[in-house]
């Protein structure tokens, strides 16, 4: 999660604190050891940023806004223990965050609403962007959308003849290790963009990016597709948990 992400999930959307249903106490007031916590994360936070807090306790910053006057931080604890680490938190289902006590719909919406802000901003940096000299945004873009997801996606990036992203489309979702791809649709999308290249992206919810014979034999089918009527096929990245495979580089193209 990028530190903007971090700052948007601590400084906007106040409407929420609305939303929130705290759990009451008996003078109707937040205890003071509470308030105090509160505030010197809240210092810590705008003194050092993001890089100045574990996992936990920038978890606990967002989960401040839906809950405001309960103490989060065994609620932070339990997120961090069942799901590993805050991006994996955010970026959880809302079936599985719905499986923790003490996850309200608040909670939930509040963690969603972090989770696509990061998505929104990762993507301002790829689309309508030469993606060639911008290659680590585009990279940045993928571990953060598809990297912790439970299930395959396949995407494809549509680029016009400046290696402009014109669009970024979800073409297929699947299931833990297989997503249905034709390659066909994939080429007849480009020429209704009237993109002269294309670059494919799909993750593995195992972690490991090792591609396929199935993942292999797919983007050799797309190429020849593409080669077929003038397109090209820049690469294709397989998306694993902390590091991504590129076709391109590894030889396969």
């Amino acid at each position: 999660m990028s530190r903007d992400a971090a700052n948007f999930a601590e400084s906007s959307l106040p409407f929420l604190l609305d939303e929130a249903e705290p759990v009451p106490l008996p003078n109707g007031t937040t205890p003071s050891y509470i308030a105090d916590h509160r505030k010197r994360l809240r210092s810590r936070f705008m003194q050092g940023g993001a890089a100045a807090m574990p996992d936990y306790e920038l978890l606990e910053l967002v989960l401040f806004r839906a809950i405001p006057r309960r103490d989060v931080k065994p609620l932070a604890h339990t997120l961090m223990d069942r799901f590993g680490d805050f991006n994996r938190v955010i970026t959880a289902s809302a079936e599985r965050l719905r499986d923790i006590t003490g996850m309200g719909e608040a909670v939930i919406t509040e963690l969603k609403i972090v989770e696509a802000a990061a998505h929104r901003m990762a993507r301002a940096r790829v689309i309508q962007q030469d993606v060639v000299s911008s290659w680590d945004a585009l990279l940045d873009y993928c571990h953060t959308t598809m990297a912790h997801r439970e299930t395959e996606q396949f995407r494809v990036l549509y680029l016009d003849r400046k290696n402009m992203v014109i669009a970024d489309e979800e073409q297929a979702k699947g299931t833990v290790d297989h997503v249905p791809v034709y390659p066909r649709e994939v080429a007849k999308r480009a020429l209704e963009l009237n993109a002269s290249a294309l670059i494919l992206v799909h993750n593995h919810p195992s972690g490991d990016p090792t591609p396929s014979q199935s993942d292999i034999s797919m983007t050799d089918q797309i190429n020849n597709a593409c080669l077929a009527l003038g397109l090209t096929l820049h690469d294709h990245l397989i998306i694993g948990k902390s590091r991504e495979l590129s076709f391109r580089s590894e030889g396969y193209i």
